[in-house]
């Protein structure tokens, strides 16, 4: 259950609130080293620190830009009851994001011949899969990819809906709630329009698994072994979800300003989840995967101009290609994915035109439009006018 509408030299007094915010690199694997004179890094502390100070429990960001290389910040709690900072070491709920990785291993698998992007599901799905997509055989995996295949959405779906609220900490089994797409319709034909919709995503990990065996072993062989990513974690690595280094998650669900600390449902929401969310990982190590696919150490270059192939929404303007969103805010064009959850939110975005890599999270959920929702909008949007400039 979540949403993507969550689109969208420091001077000693910075370095004690740096050290004040626990985003000391000890204990850090990170494979990378923080520029420390990051131009804007005073900026973007203070707006960090002024959002956390009242509005929101946590955040955490990692830029990298061409020239300055890398930087980090932290603010506000990992926990607020027993106030643990938030770090640069903690990992984040990738959240929708997880999809950009799932894209890319479906274009891996596309590559390695084991997979026809323009062939049916009905190929590759078990048989007992037929009765429940309407369409099935007209569906391609294409079109699971770039959310134009009109399949329902499972978490609109009242029983799914009801089934996460009745048992808030369970860790459901989607095979078992997938099934209550037999009595949906479907949103649209096949092909004809674009709508973003998590069944796709859920349906792609569904052939992976055919194909491969276990896709989450194969993205952690394919995508984080590769880039050296130690600190991404996915369904395969042991201890998933029970990592020391996991924020707590809140969720200001009466939208009183008051969040309530309801870790243990995101935890059991996204332990549940497969390919349209899942991934857990800290902001350096979700920027070095898009960092990785776009300068081809992923895939091949033709596969990535194919996860580039926008399709347009119902305005007629670009809208997502394969795995990644088309952004355009005040004449800034870049690509990435937004993510948002029961208690968190995220986005990973890269600017071509600036060189420039961001990935900022919040320990909130954003699944619900209301006052949260918008002070995570404009603190998203003051960062980005920094990191950007």
């Amino acid at each position: 259950m979540k949403s993507v509408y969550f689109l969208l030299g420091l001077t000693l007094l910075n370095l004690a609130v740096y050290a004040q915010n626990g985003n000391s690199q000890r204990g850090l694997n990170s494979g990378v080293k923080i520029n420390f004179n990051y131009v804007g890094a005073t900026e973007l502390q203070t707006i960090m620190n002024r959002y956390t100070a009242k509005d929101l429990p946590g955040i955490a960001l990692a830029v990298y830009k061409e020239g300055q290389e890398w930087w980090s910040g932290a603010s506000g709690f990992a926990r607020v009851e027993s106030k643990t900072p938030m770090t640069i070491q903690n990992l984040q709920y990738l959240q929708s994001v997880t999809k950009t990785y799932m894209a890319v291993a479906a274009l891996k698998l596309s590559e390695e011949g084991k997979l026809n992007l323009d062939a049916v599901i009905s190929k590759y799905l078990p048989q007992e899969y037929n009765h429940l997509i309407k369409n099935i055989d007209q569906i391609t995996v294409r079109m699971l990819l770039n959310h134009t295949s009109g399949i329902a959405e499972y978490n609109s779906d009242p029983e799914y809906t009801a089934a996460v609220i009745l048992h808030p900490t369970e860790i459901l089994p989607m095979e078992e709630v997938i099934r209550c797409l037999a009595n949906e319709e479907p949103q649209f034909a096949p092909g004809t329009h674009y709508r973003y919709t998590n069944t796709n995503y859920f349906l792609l990990t569904v052939i992976a698994d055919v194909i491969t065996g276990n896709h989450a072993q194969y993205l952690e062989e394919k995508i984080f072994k590769p880039l050296q990513l130690h600190n991404t974690f996915y369904r395969s690595s042991p201890g998933y979800l029970k990592y020391p280094l996991l924020p707590d998650c809140y969720w200001d669900i009466l939208n009183s300003g008051r969040p309530a600390n309801i870790t243990p449902m995101q935890v059991a929401n996204v332990a549940a989840l497969r390919g349209d969310d899942g991934i857990v990982a800290t902001p350096i190590d979700a920027i070095k995967f898009l960092k990785g696919l776009v300068e081809g150490k992923l895939i091949k270059a033709a596969s990535l101009a194919q996860m580039q192939q926008w399709v347009k929404n119902d305005a007629g303007k670009p809208a997502y290609g394969m795995g990644l969103h088309y952004i355009e805010e005040g004449g800034i064009i870049g690509f990435g994915h937004g993510g948002g959850g029961l208690g968190a939110g995220c986005l990973l975005l890269y600017v071509p035109a600036k060189k420039t890599y961001v990935f900022l999270a919040t320990n909130i959920g954003l699944v619900i439009d209301g006052p949260v929702g918008l002070k995570v909008n404009d603190m998203k949007n003051e960062v980005l006018a920094v990191v950007l400039r």
